[in-house]
């Protein structure tokens, strides 16, 4: 559960400076060589950071939906507190994040092609529903079988 809040909380953080990060990133694949080697990979992120400076110059309010989504990230890491706290008694959560972790790949997949996003970037955002669903199906798993352990059967 620590990892993956810990998981939820940097994905949030790093929601907020998404225009600083873009230019590092693009900065760094041009300044190490990458673009060379990856060059699809260079363009996407050349193209997203070319977007972004020029949204936020005319629309800076735009960044505030950006905001929001970070902030959406803390208060999901806090929801699994629950869990780590009592299991058993807070085990929706955990079955509530599995879904939500499910949730990920339609919707990366549907709005990922609509809003014309390459297929690896997809597969990326994708990757963090898998990311998320291993722990959650474990803490799953593992606090089934502390209920059972704890559930008292009486003798007959």
């Amino acid at each position: 559960m620590a990892v993956l809040m810990v998981g939820l909380v940097v994905s949030g953080i790093t929601a907020f400076p998404l225009q600083q990060e873009l230019e590092l990133a693009a900065a760094t694949l041009h300044g190490v060589g990458f673009a060379d080697a990856l060059p699809g990979l260079a363009e996407w992120v050349d193209r997203v950071s070319h977007g972004l400076d020029a949204t936020y110059a005319a629309y800076p309010f735009i960044a505030y939906g950006t905001d929001w989504l970070a902030f959406a990230h803390l208060l999901i890491a806090l929801a699994f507190i629950g869990p780590l706290q009592d299991p058993v008694r807070n085990v929706w959560v955990l079955q509530w994040g599995m879904l939500a972790c499910a949730g990920i790949v339609p919707l990366a997949l549907i709005a990922g092609w609509v809003r014309g996003l390459p297929l690896g970037w997809q597969l990326i955002d994708i990757s963090f529903a898998v990311g998320g669903i291993i722990p959650l199906a474990a803490a799953y798993v593992l606090t089934r079988r502390l209920e059972r352990r704890t559930t008292t059967v009486p003798a007959v």
